[in-house]
């Protein structure tokens, strides 16, 4: 079994000349780090991850709190999640991924050394896991936004921007009569902020720009998306748009409008708030604003690393959605 003697005799150097090339703790020059980088390949040596972390504080694992409930799209979630494993990748980190929210594993992760640092999905306005992540030594991002972040950094969609330029889109194409299919009703209960966000935004811009508005929210399920359909068109018989976030509803959305004699985009236009991959994999691709969910799990890494490697201040980062015309927005009829 090679060791790290091994590697420092074939680079010419001292074993913790080799330590702190591997570590990063002392700037090592250029010609010395190459030398050892290629002894590390051709003896093919790997450091004990419990000695590396024994020796740096550090595990090189970052743990993913990403709760698999029955109301959220698990696709979705899962380009989340790629989005984080593949840029830890690029830190040299591993991610350990948590599937319920309970605070015990929380802290159990986090209290044990376990992590380098957390990275928590799902949040909600009041989170009471937000205490504990605050009580941890290993810095905690959230890819979402509590009512007060207070010292942890978020990143996430400017969802209230998204609710707005769909509507803002809408608009300019004539449309007065607006309605919004949003998150099922549980997950507004929970008071989980993306749903929130959407609302408010919506519900402003639509003021704003002197539209007709009303929101449904929609249960995921094909019969859901059937509700909400028939009570858009009991609330609002005049609806030429709908803005739909609810990715799993959406194809039943589609089916539903179809089925009552609605022509897309003829008699009514639609807006996603999707993955570019669930607005173009429709039979009919739609205008939609992009979720970014592999962007933001990457700036999501990009930010815990920043605060651990870095001691960097914690900060919020909301992206600005990108809305794409395709072939479900036309002008309003007459």
């Amino acid at each position: 079994m090679t060791t790290i003697d091994d590697v420092a005799r074939a680079a010419g150097v001292s074993v913790s000349t080799v330590s702190y090339a591997l570590s990063g703790k002392r700037p090592i020059s250029a010609a010395t780090r190459a030398r050892i980088e290629r002894a590390v390949r051709e003896l093919g040596y790997r450091p004990h991850a419990g000695a590396r972390a024994l020796a740096s504080s550090r595990t090189n694992v970052l743990a993913l709190m990403a709760p698999l409930r029955v109301d959220v799209n698990v696709g979705v979630i899962m380009q989340f999640v790629t989005g984080v494993v593949t840029r830890a990748r690029e830190f040299q980190h591993d991610v350990l991924l948590l599937t319920q929210d309970d605070l015990a594993g929380v802290d159990r992760v986090a209290a044990g050394s376990m992590v380098d640092a957390l990275i928590m999905m799902d949040v909600e306005a009041e989170d009471p896991r937000l205490p504990v992540l605050r009580a941890q030594r290993q810095p905690s991002v959230l890819i979402g936004l509590p009512r007060d972040p207070g010292g942890l950094s978020c990143v996430d969609l400017d969802f209230e921007a998204a609710a707005r330029s769909a509507v803002d889109h809408l608009s300019q194409l004539g449309h007065r009569s607006i309605a919004l299919v949003g998150s099922p009703q549980a997950v507004l209960d929970r008071h989980t902020t993306y749903a929130q966000r959407m609302v408010r935004g919506f519900e402003s811009e639509a003021r704003r720009v002197g539209a007709q508005a009303v929101f449904e929210p929609c249960e995921s399920s094909h019969a859901g998306a059937v509700d909400a359909v028939d009570r858009v068109l009991d609330r609002l018989p005049e609806v030429t748009a709908l803005v739909v976030h609810n990715e799993v509803a959406l194809p039943a959305v589609l089916a539903t409008l179809r089925e009552r004699g609605l022509d897309i985009p003829r008699d009514i236009s639609l807006v996603a708030v999707c993955p570019q991959d669930v607005a173009t994999g429709q039979p009919q691709p739609l205008t939609a604003v992009d979720i970014p969910a592999l962007t933001i799990g990457g700036v999501a890494v990009d930010m815990a690393m920043a605060r651990l490697e870095r001691d960097e201040p914690a900060e919020t980062r909301l992206l600005a959605p990108v809305l794409t015309p395709r072939a479900t927005s036309a002008p309003a009829r007459a």
